[in-house]
């Protein structure tokens, strides 16, 4: 857990921030970037559901805004260890990660488990297959 104590602190901040009156399911994430520095987002809901936006999403706009590149890697933190990001941000990770990166989802008593993006999106896309269409 001493590894992942900053990463899951700043999510654990952005998760009660979140908004979310319609699922009551909150959820924060933070994200090392390769600048050094930590970004974080939390869920927000909308009355249309498909408009709302995910913590990953969040924190990764968060990065791109604040000049870092890559995702070193990213803590989200939930009810539930068990949960892993939705397949939509799994895309968005993968866009800014490498085989490396790690994904540690955590509960609210610092229980985590810890994937790597390749684990989690096994048959991924990224730009590299858009050069071989």
């Amino acid at each position: 857990m001493d590894k992942f104590s900053d990463l899951f602190e700043k999510a654990f901040i952005y998760r009660n921030r979140a908004y979310a009156p319609y699922s009551d399911f909150f959820v924060g994430a933070a994200l090392k970037s390769d600048n050094g520095c930590i970004y974080g987002g939390c869920n927000v809901e909308n009355s249309s559901y498909p408009c709302g936006t995910c913590a990953e999403a969040g924190a990764i706009s968060a990065m791109i805004a604040g000049g870092g590149k890559k995702i070193t890697e990213i803590l989200i933190v939930a009810d539930s260890s068990s949960i892993v990001p939705c397949g939509n941000c799994l895309q968005k990770i993968r866009e800014f990660a490498d085989e490396n990166t790690l994904i540690i989802c955590a509960d609210l008593q610092k229980n985590m488990r810890v994937y790597k993006i390749k684990d989690l999106l096994p048959q991924q896309f990224s730009a590299g297959d858009m050069n071989n269409a």
